[in-house]
């Protein structure tokens, strides 16, 4: 190896250390130094990550103070949540919980853990480079649909327990929305900043489709009965929950009253995220209530078989 190659792959290495160095030494920085593919919100002004352009440098600043901190560690916590609960229902013994009724909650703990999930790893990686960000965000929405879709199913099922063929065909449509839902999703300009209020209505249209099958439910047990009353109003408390969280991340409120005070702190991200998590324990404490009920009565006088 002559002099000039083994100076050329010494000084890569170098430079390699070098780059690796900064990784592991970046500092937080301004809106304005950002590039353009991670200038998201304009009222949070400091404290930003910058490329980091590293899986591990990612994942090292998920124990750093910056922007995305608090929406880290929402939904990491929020995630280890349902999927200790998961375990819990799923190591429950048959006499006391079927397997049916273990599945129909472990579909909606699935939901919730994907939605999560992704959310977690989204604002964890984002900053590694456009590319990256652009292919995590698109799961991150994916998980959004697979929220709603894993919340309708303990809701029909004991909603529509004697009506096995309503609870299917609701069931049959939420994921042909949901699937509708992750297509758009899909759509690389689904992302942009400016398609913010975009997304907040699709994602809280797909979850007003619940007001049809809700109507029917009504319908069938009496709107003003006690057990009607109690289920629907754990679900109207889940919907303004959503409905709101999804309001004011379109609306970019509170920080933007208070531009450059909610970077860290308050900011409408990560009051969505806390919200989402609230939404989804009262959902569950709303669908074992349901599960309850239905349970104490035995079995349908009449319950065709479904095919």
């Amino acid at each position: 190896m002559d002099i000039g190659t083994m100076a050329q792959a010494e000084f890569q290495h170098v430079a390699a250390q070098a780059r690796d160095l900064g990784r592991k030494m970046w500092n937080v920085c301004h809106f304005h130094n950002l590039p353009q593919w991670l200038q998201d919100n304009d009222f949070l002004h400091t404290g930003h990550r910058p490329p980091l352009n590293s899986f591990q440098a990612c994942f090292q600043s998920i124990f750093r103070i910056h922007t995305e901190t608090g929406n880290i560690w929402t939904h990491l916590l929020g995630c280890i949540a349902f999927f200790v609960m998961t375990l819990y229902f799923a190591s429950r013994p048959e006499e006391e919980l079927s397997f049916q009724d273990k599945l129909v909650f472990i579909i909606y703990f699935i939901g919730a853990i994907t939605c999560m999930g992704f959310s977690f790893v989204f604002h964890t990686v984002h900053c590694h480079s456009e590319t990256v960000g652009k292919l995590f965000s698109k799961l991150d929405y994916c998980g959004i649909a697979i929220l709603i879709m894993g919340s309708f199913v303990p809701w029909l099922y004991y909603g529509f327990y004697c009506e096995p063929y309503s609870w299917m065909l609701y069931l049959v449509l939420i994921v042909a929305l949901g699937m509708v839902a992750m297509v758009v999703a899909l759509w690389d300009k689904f992302s942009d900043p400016g398609l913010r209020p975009l997304r907040a209505g699709v994602f809280t249209t797909f979850g007003l489709i619940g007001v049809i099958p809700a109507l029917h439910y009504g319908a069938v047990e009496g709107f003003f009965s006690n057990f009607t009353l109690i289920s629907l109003g754990w679900l109207l408390l889940m919907a303004f929950l959503y409905i709101s969280g999804a309001l004011l991340y379109a609306l970019r409120v509170p920080e933007r009253f208070f531009p450059g005070k909610c970077d860290l702190l308050f900011q409408s991200h990560q009051i969505f995220h806390v919200l989402v998590i609230l939404a989804a324990f009262v959902h569950y404490h709303g669908i074992t209530k349901m599960a309850e009920y239905r349970l104490s009565k035995g079995e349908c006088e009449v319950r065709p078989a479904v095919v």
